[in-house]
């Protein structure tokens, strides 16, 4: 402006055109223009890279579910209240529950074989997503992983083999694992201790008040295929799917016996359950990692000697694991009976942990604090 007016009285004063006073005027209104177009844009840039960022952090934030105290208080409750329906009304409910069992392990396979689908296509094809109207848009890895979890569950409905069936039990363990957290040490403890208390009421004490091992009898108990009930419902002859076997629904792990005559069973429960606090113990490894970077290295407590704290929760957790495990075989090979796994699983992961929690002095922090990690390397904890 001081300019146009320096200009302008120049101009005046030099008795110059004023046709020449106009242009320039003209110019200096258009590269103000220009520059106040080019801030807008810049603006305009930052706004959606920051709605980008904070959509992505949102949308993974929905897709992961955090258990709270109360939710896990409730759970043992929740899952008796199903082992009872199932028992009581396990023939009225068993296709129903055969197919949405179906579905999720389809779609936990799915998620399981998509990393190495993308790793597959990634040379061969672009990722543009592919649309398939109101169904939504998918790339050529989600529909090939899709395309071979489907099969995958349409062969075990055909052949019912147990192979198949841990296979598809694998799948949901790892979606499972995948998408529930644990936030802190006391939610754990409720949990665990929980269902630790439902499992062992139910396999020890249900005979008592129901006159039969309530879990040994839903675990063990078959369900009609959906090809048979199909051909029932639709009479389409006596030969029409009567062939397909009675499938064992994948809620278990099942490992045949040397002679094959029967089978050793591990329910999901005792493999996700276990598994989420290994997940949170490996959260707090990687935190307290970071910590210690960002503090220059600072030592524990001097009563803690340097060996142990070199060993992680996670190590000293999974140990607990491997031990439990082997303790709740061979007490199942010595008892001849169904033990609950929680029994043991339970007291050899929390107790070792609770007491080097206690020794490192991270007891406090791991017991309420909420803990997040650098997303500079969440990204590896995550996968």
């Amino acid at each position: 402006r001081e300019r146009v007016l320096r200009e302008s009285g120049n101009e005046t004063n030099g008795n110059e055109p004023k046709e020449e006073l106009k242009s320039s005027l003209f110019r200096l209104l258009c590269s103000c223009r220009s520059l106040n177009m080019d801030f807008e844009n810049q603006d305009k840039e930052k706004d959606n890279s920051s709605a980008a960022g904070s959509f992505n952090g949102n949308s993974t934030n929905n897709s992961i579910q955090t258990i709270d105290s109360t939710q896990a208080l409730f759970l043992p409750i929740g899952a008796s209240v199903s082992l009872l329906v199932m028992f009581f009304f396990f023939d009225s409910v068993q296709v129903v529950f055969t197919i949405c069992t179906a579905v999720l392990a389809t779609i936990a396979f799915a998620f399981l074989l998509l990393p190495m689908c993308q790793y597959l296509t990634r040379p061969c094809s672009p990722q543009n997503k592919i649309s398939f109207g109101c169904c939504g848009r998918f790339t050529a890895a989600e529909l090939l992983s899709f395309s071979l979890s489907v099969m995958l569950v349409l062969i075990w409905v055909l052949t019912g083999h147990w192979l198949l069936m841990d296979a598809l039990a694998m799948g949901l363990c790892v979606a499972m694992i995948a998408f529930v957290r644990l936030p802190s040490l006391k939610v754990s403890c409720l949990l665990l201790s929980g269902l630790l208390i439902y499992d062992v009421f139910w396999v020890f004490f249900s005979a008592y008040i129901f006159n039969s091992n309530v879990m040994v009898k839903v675990a063990t108990q078959p369900a009609d295929n959906p090809l048979d009930v199909l051909s029932r419902k639709l009479h389409l002859g006596p030969n029409v799917g009567r062939d397909v076997p009675r499938l064992s629904l994948p809620g278990k792990l099942v490992f045949p016996s040397s002679t094959g005559s029967h089978f050793s069973m591990l329910g999901i429960g005792d493999i996700v359950m276990p598994g989420l606090l290994l997940c949170f113990v490996l959260r707090y490894d990687n935190y307290k990692k970071q910590a210690n970077s960002d503090s220059c290295g600072a030592p524990g407590p001097g009563n803690i000697s340097g060996r142990m704290q070199k060993v992680s929760y996670f190590h000293c957790t999974l140990i607990g694991y491997f031990v439990g495990l082997l303790t709740a075989t061979v007490a199942s090979r010595i008892h001849r009976a169904a033990q609950p796994a929680l029994l043991y699983l339970v007291p050899f992961t929390l107790l070792p942990l609770l007491t080097m929690a206690y020794l490192k002095g991270d007891l406090r922090r791991m017991w309420s604090e909420p803990f997040h990690s650098k997303s500079s390397s969440s990204r590896f904890l995550e996968v």
